[in-house]
Order: structure tokens, then sequence, then C-alpha cells
């Protein structure tokens, strides 16, 4: 376990005006668990980041001290294990089994012991897989709980999680929320500096605040624009600043979010999938959206929900089975760019995967332009779209440098840029504050209304209560190797 303390502490990114996080005062004892919360780009990524000493000097101005165990985080990396955002930026081996003893082989364990750790971290946070399972072949779920294994194999002294759930089946969130509750049982442990009688101090970034509140013993809420707002038990923090929090965009457990659910019947349908597969990735699947109406795909992840999304949107090709639409009698992804463009709007899992401009208001221009709008227009359309999802304050900044929240809404307003007939979105909700959720949800309701047919992969069931009209659900994880976790032959 580590004692985190922080003076004065901020952190402003390279070319940013605005400090990303700033005047931060906070100590945090041994052993402590502390749920860390605050509107979309209040600085709580900013911050994990910062006292897992990921902060390069050159790339951004510092204030203030942090200190872990009276260390500069940079001198105290073997002692804090961080699970990012998005977890693909943190696997680095080819098969999951290798990605989690990577950690344990560079701090030098025993070899024997390795393998045995493997298997319990894979086996806690519930990984499906046999430890042969190809890293490239894992959902964003699954690849989420591959990085939590991997972190937890090395018992470190303090441990930085945000949104550890946030692309997990609701049973997989559950099996990551107990393996974090038992991650204070007592292990064995072989790093000299350690006993076995301690547990990590723990720092949790996650939204679903009603869910993470079982692990933590204190609340700490950020104040956007810098300082501390709330700090002490969940019920006095809750209590005194519920309303308030709520109102700015926190997850505060009690409120509730009005139904926006159609009000009228679905026009024409606009595509339709008939037996499509994907080999290895995807089962049969038939479905179809229409005007007018939001459709969720659910399920568990591995099911190919993922998948499924890329093939409506004429993105891959499926293996099987046939993808129709808009009476064209060429599949999706034998458009032209610009046909697809202007029918199909798409939103990654991952936003960073669509950002192809060093500029926020550059990304939003790219999908007009392509269309051949005039230059009035697409000033426009940006301008509307950056007011209307809260990004006009960056419109100059780097997408790469956007919290979660602000790049899931950054892909999602590329996506509405170009005005299309279908979205298809992936996560759409992933990262956002209450504020901004409701803000999101809100905005795909009116396209809906205004006869724009959307689909949406989620794991959010409130998204799915509010919003679909109709729900998909996809069937169980397609597991290719039935073994069981153990060590692969040289």
């Amino acid at each position: 376990m580590s004692e985190v303390v922080l003076r004065g502490f901020g952190w402003r990114h390279a070319g940013r005006r605005a400090w990303a996080v700033r005047d931060v005062d906070l100590r945090i004892g041994h052993g402590e668990r502390v749920l860390l919360l605050g509107p979309s780009g209040a600085g709580k990524s900013t911050l994990l980041a910062a006292l897992a000493g990921l902060l390069a000097e050159d790339s951004g101005e510092s204030a203030g001290t942090i200190e872990i165990d009276g260390l500069d985080p940079r001198k105290a990396r073997e002692q804090v294990g961080i699970v990012f955002q998005d977890p693909q930026t943190q696997l680095v081996m080819a098969r999951s089994g290798d990605d989690v003893a990577f950690g344990l082989e560079n701090r030098g364990v025993p070899q024997a012991q390795i393998w045995p750790w493997v298997s319990d971290a894979l086996d806690r946070v519930g990984f499906p897989y046999p430890i042969t399972r190809s890293t490239a072949a894992l959902s964003g779920g699954e690849a989420q709980r591959l990085a939590l294994a991997g972190v937890l194999a090395l018992r470190p002294g303090l441990l930085l999680l945000d949104e550890p759930t946030a692309n997990l089946d609701p049973a997989g969130a559950a099996l990551v929320r107990d393996a974090l509750r038992r991650s204070r049982s007592r292990y064995p442990v072989y790093f000299d500096q350690r006993t076995s009688s301690d547990d990590p101090t723990m720092i949790l970034v996650e939204h679903r605040v009603a869910e993470a509140l079982p692990l933590v013993d204190r609340v700490v809420v950020l104040e956007p624009g810098g300082g501390i707002r709330a700090d002490g038990a969940p019920d006095v923090v809750f209590a005194a600043y519920g309303d308030r929090l709520a109102e700015e965009g926190v997850w505060v457990p009690g409120f509730t979010v009005p139904p926006l659910k159609a009000v009228t019947a679905t026009a024409s349908e606009l595509v339709r999938a008939q037996d499509v597969t994907v080999t290895g990735r995807l089962a049969p699947v038939s479905l179809g959206v229409g005007e007018g109406e939001v459709l969720a795909v659910t399920g568990p992840n591995g099911a190919g929900k993922s998948t499924l999304a890329l093939v409506l949107g004429g993105l891959l090709a499926p293996t099987g089975g046939a993808v129709r639409g808009f009476g064209d009698a060429r599949p999706p992804h034998r458009w032209r760019a610009a046909t697809l463009t202007g029918r199909i709007g798409s939103v990654f899992q991952n936003p960073e995967h669509q950002f192809v401009t060093s500029r926020v208001a550059d990304e939003l221009a790219v999908g007009p332009r392509r269309l051949g709008r005039s230059a009035s227009e697409v000033d426009r359309i940006v301008s509307g779209l950056l007011e209307r999802l809260r990004l006009d304050r960056l419109a100059a900044a780097n997408p790469y440098t956007l919290s979660g929240g602000e790049a899931r809404r950054l892909s999602v307003a590329t996506a509405l840029a170009t005005a299309p007939r279908l979205l298809v979105l992936d996560e759409p909700t992933f990262g956002q504050d209450r504020r901004t959720w409701i803000e999101l949800v809100s905005l795909l309701a009116t396209l809906r209304d205004d006869g724009h047919g959307i689909v949406a992969v989620t794991h959010d069931d409130d998204f799915v209560q509010a919003l679909a009209d109709r729900t998909h659900p996809l069937g169980a994880a397609r597991l290719q190797d039935p073994l069981p976790h153990r060590r692969p032959r040289p």
C-alpha cells in the first residue's frame, strides 16, 4: 500500500490554454480506497496519468508537487499499477497469458511462480479464454479484463483504475468489481518492499457510481477549473452536494433519467442484414433498422457486437449472408466512399481509431469537405456541432489529448457532420458524465424523430431503457479454444 500527497498540483497539456487539472491539494493514506468524481473534462484521467508517472516533462506544464511514498511518481512506477480508459494501449504481447506475465518477468518474479500468478489474475477478472488466446482477437471488453489482470498480477501498492468496467457487459463488470473487492485478500508477494498483509491503495474513476460505492471508503470530487469540490465519506458527500453534483454531470445515485422513446411508428427500412456472418467473430445474424427508430444491439463481450457494427456500417465485408440498403443492389462495403459517407455514419468503440487530423475543428470538417460542401457550409456545420456537443472550447485542441468522454463526443460529432440517414454507434455513451449523457441521448432522440435510423451497440442499460425502440441481443461469446488456463508450450 502507498501514500499519495498532492500539494497545489496542476497540469496543462502542451498547446492548451486551459489547465487540465489545477490547484489540487489531496492526501490519500495507506490502504484507502477513493472514488474520484467530476464532470467529463474535469481532469480525472490527467490526474491518474500524473500519479502513474506518465506525464512527460516536455509534454506540458506542471505546477505544485505530487508524491507517492515521498517519491516523485516517475521514481515510484514499480509501486503503481494503472488501467487506462482504452485497454488496447497497454496490451503488448500477442498471447493473452504472455501479456499478463510480461510485467512479472520484468519485475524478476521467480519463473516457477509466474504462471500460477497469471492464472490466478485471469480467473479473478473472469477472463473466459485460455492463455494462448490472441490479444488481437479480443473484444474491447475482453481486452479491458486482460489489462486489469496484468495490473492485479503485479500486486501494486497503488492501484489506479480509469473506467475499468466501461466496456464490459453486466456479468463481466460484476466479475471485475468482485476482483477489486478481493484484491484486499492476502497474497504471497515477492517484492522485498511489501509484506503479505499490505492492502493496495486504490483510486477509481468510474461513472457507474452506485455500483462502485461498495468498493470505496471515500469520495473526492474535482472542481472543474481547479481545486477539489468535496472530499469525504460517500453518504456525507452526496447528502451535502448531491443535487448540485447531479446538475453538473456526476452520476449521483438515485437521480433518474427520463425516457425518450419514439412517439411515431417506424417508417421504411434503411438497411437489412440477412444471415450475416464473419468467420470466427460473428455467428449468423438477421436484423433490419428503419427510418425513425433506435435499435440497441446488446449481448456479452465477445459475441460479435462490434463486428456487426462494422458490417452494417459498410466497413467490413461479411464472409456469409448479405447486407442491403438504401435501394442499392450492392452491399455497403462495395459503395464508393462518398456514397457511404452520405448514407451511413459510423462511430467506433475506440474513438482514436477514427481521428485523422490534429485539431478538433478540422476533424469535424473532414466529412463535409469530402462531400463537396462549400466553405461557409462547412464552417456552419462545424460551429454548430462544436456548440451542441460542448466541444467549442476545444476547437483548437489535438483530438488525442481529449478526455475519454470528450473523445467520444467528438467521434459522434464526426459521424453527424455528414448528416447520414443511418448512424451505427459502438458504445456511444462511454465515458460521459450525467449532463453530457443526457445531451447526447437527447441529440440522438432528435435525430430519430427527424427520421434518421440509429443502431447502437451498448452495454449501457440506462441508454437502452431511455432511448431504444427495439433491442436485438446477440448470443454468447464465441470461444475458439475451450482449454483451461495453463502455460503454453515453448
